[in-house]
């Protein structure tokens, strides 16, 4: 997976492309934990994503959770593949999907 990231101020974009899965969640909650320090807008891009986990929705819930009390999160661009995933796990709820 390849983890492209852009900081601007308090606003953090994502994207990423690839595979998001045991393998490769650790690397993207890696980059998240260096970068969430002061971060008010975290939009994740999801593109180029092919596939998500059990282990990348755990991401994606426990980076909603910090967000949630420092600012807004927002995933854009899901293939029907993922919001698939997304509506089954109930994620579609939890997430600002657009």
């Amino acid at each position: 997976m390849e983890i492209t990231k852009k900081k601007d101020g308090g606003a953090l974009k994502i994207a990423l492309e690839g595979r998001l899965d045991t393998s490769t969640a650790p690397s993207l909650e890696e980059t998240l934990s260096k970068e969430l320090s002061g971060v008010t807008d975290l939009e994740f891009d999801f593109a180029k994503l092919e596939y998500i986990s059990s282990a990348g929705l755990r991401v994606l819930l426990s980076t909603q959770k910090i967000m949630k009390n420092q600012g807004t999160m927002k995933v854009k661009n899901v293939c029907p593949e993922i919001m698939e995933v997304f509506d089954i796990t109930g994620f579609s709820e939890i997430l600002t999907i657009e």
